[in-house]
């Protein structure tokens, strides 16, 4: 609900500061004492285009503040707000604020944070609906009579939704996978190839490592061979080391007892010959180690360069060949089996289909339905409107398949006859301005009884009416305001009188500026006010009387 309204710099109001009630609230005034600019400062902080040319003369800027409280009551309201990073505690009212600067530029607030400007045309969707003559959104316009209908009959189109996007996506893989396999068609041949080829080399990973590391070891094992055969035939030729050592310990052993200098020479060769042997091992695990086939040499370095070359054509790492064999293998697998993933998709797509089918129908039984009830609903409002001989109806109509939506295959339009036999038609192209207010209203009021926004602004709804319509007008508002915050524009007495809360909007000039103001009549004026509004500039006391009639009866 819409608790206060704070004004600075706008048009020809300077400053303005009001606050709202529950219940219905009329605001009444000449004509051009400023009630549009009243609606205009409104629209602005609810988002609307910020024009400089509302900033008033002379001033830097122009300034609109709403303060609305309980929002978190609304769910959409709350997840609208998180979705933004707003964060709102319970009881904590929603302040939003608009800043319009004379050179153009402008800035929304909302809590005395930064937002845009389209986050504001979001939240007043939810928190006020305003309604006038030649209001060409909501009731008016044919786009949203479904989303109206929906809400009147409280409709979930939830599961529709997940239907229709299940549908699209399975839509979208066949397309892709149809796309694939085209593409694929057309690159068979290089595929085949490539496979053959891959699959004929058979690379594994980390081989190329392994052949780098055991080609270098052949080729040192190769640079080697003859240093360590030289070393071999030192130690262990005819004439080499330990064969001399070997004599030399045997020739010891007969002469060891001659002296015991000679038992110790015998152990210290014993252990040259001990040392002798193990290098002569280690010699020999060497020469195993770095042997050396010239033609399993040759073959490593050819499957080496192979492998490299594989892996530049392909570009990519030797190492990644062997998944890129397995990948391309899997293309042409696929490619094989096309015919079979295809028509898997193609039965995922008619699955899914015919589950939006199904949800869409619910949606049309569910719809029909309630445009019935809608119906019934607003023909009752007709007859105390003055309205008997029109007729209202809800067309729920299918949609081309081009336009099916996650809401459904139906199109909504609310459409009138005004005259006996006369054809229906929408409602914006029938009605004179004095039927369409009142078919306005009389929608507004059946739809009401389902909810909507929390404040409801009528601009002039009864204008070109008077006597038992401004009545029934004003009847029909202050039942509407039982439910939801009401306000009124008026320049009807009988709508004025049934208001709980009244606004004097008035213009006035000192001589140099002319300004705009607003303010709150109690009893005494408000029977003043609705006097001028029955005879006009001279208040009669007849007038008076009839305006304490209407007070009384109201």
């Amino acid at each position: 609900m819409l608790t206060s309204l704070s004004i600075r710099d706008v048009v020809l109001i300077e400053a303005l500061d009001l606050d709202f009630h529950e219940g219905l609230g009329v605001l009444t005034g000449e004509t051009g004492a400023g009630k549009s600019i009243l609606l205009d400062s409104l629209g602005l902080a609810l988002g609307a285009r910020g024009d400089s040319g509302l900033v008033r003369q002379g001033a830097a800027q122009a300034v609109v503040t709403a303060v609305f409280d309980t929002p978190h009551a609304d769910g959409a309201i709350a997840a609208l707000l998180a979705e933004n990073g707003f964060d709102l505690e319970a009881g904590e009212p929603l302040i939003v604020r608009r800043i319009v600067k004379a050179d153009g530029g402008s800035r929304a607030l909302v809590n005395g944070s930064a937002a845009p400007a389209a986050l504001l045309r979001e939240l007043g969707a939810h928190l006020v609906e305003i309604h006038g003559q030649h209001d060409d959104r909501g009731l008016l316009a044919a786009s949203g009579h479904r989303a109206l209908l929906d809400s009147f009959a409280r409709i979930d189109t939830g599961a529709a939704t997940r239907a229709h996007r299940a549908w699209r996506a399975a839509e979208d893989a066949l397309a892709v996978a149809r796309a694939d396999l085209d593409t694929q068609e057309r690159d068979r041949e290089w595929l085949e190839h490539a496979v053959a080829e891959l699959r004929g080399f058979a690379p594994e990973p980390g081989e190329e490592e392994e052949l780098a590391t055991r080609r270098a070891g052949m080729q040192r094992g190769e640079k080697i061979a003859g240093d360590l055969q030289a070393v071999a035939d030192l130690l262990e030729g005819s004439d080499g080391g330990l064969a001399r050592l070997r004599q030399a310990a045997r020739i010891l052993e007969r002469l060891t007892e001659d002296h015991e200098a000679l038992a110790e020479a015998l152990e210290a060769i014993d252990r040259a010959i001990s040392e002798a042997d193990a290098a002569q091992d280690g010699i020999d695990t060497a020469a195993r180690a770095l042997a050396f086939d010239p033609a399993q040499l040759e073959a490593d370095e050819t499957r080496l360069f192979d492998l490299r070359a594989l892996a530049r054509k392909h570009r990519v790492q030797p190492d990644a060949l062997a998944e890129l064999t397995e990948e391309l293998g899997a293309r042409l697998d696929l490619l094989e089996s096309g015919g079979a993933g295809l028509a898997a998709l193609e039965r995922a797509v008619a699955q899914t289909a015919a589950a939006y089918d199904a949800a869409a129908a619910t949606l049309t039984t569910a719809r029909t339905a309630a445009a019935t009830r809608l119906d019934a609903a607003v023909k009752a409002e007709l007859a105390p409107l003055k309205l008997d001989a029109a007729r209202f109806r809800t067309v729920v109509a299918p949609l081309s398949p081009a336009q099916w939506s996650p809401s459904g295959k139906d199109r909504v339009e609310f459409e009138i006859s005004t005259n006996p036999g006369a054809p229906f038609a929408p409602l914006v192209k029938i009605a004179s301005g004095g039927e369409l207010s009142r078919f306005i209203l009389a929608l507004k009021v059946a739809l009401a009884e389902e909810g909507g926004a929390a404040t409801m602004v009528f601009d002039e709804i009864d204008r070109g009416v008077g006597g038992a319509v401004a009545s029934a007008i004003g009847e029909r508002l202050a039942r509407l305001a039982e439910r939801t915050q009401v306000l009124v524009v008026t320049h009807s007495p009988q709508v004025a009188a049934r208001g709980r809360q009244h606004l004097l909007i008035a213009k006035s000039h000192d001589g140099l500026v002319t300004r705009t103001g607003v303010r709150q009549l109690d009893a005494g004026e408000r029977r003043e006010e609705i006097a001028r509004m029955l005879s006009g500039a001279t208040i009669t006391p007849e007038a008076r009387a009839q305006a304490e009639r209407l007070l009384e009866t109201a």
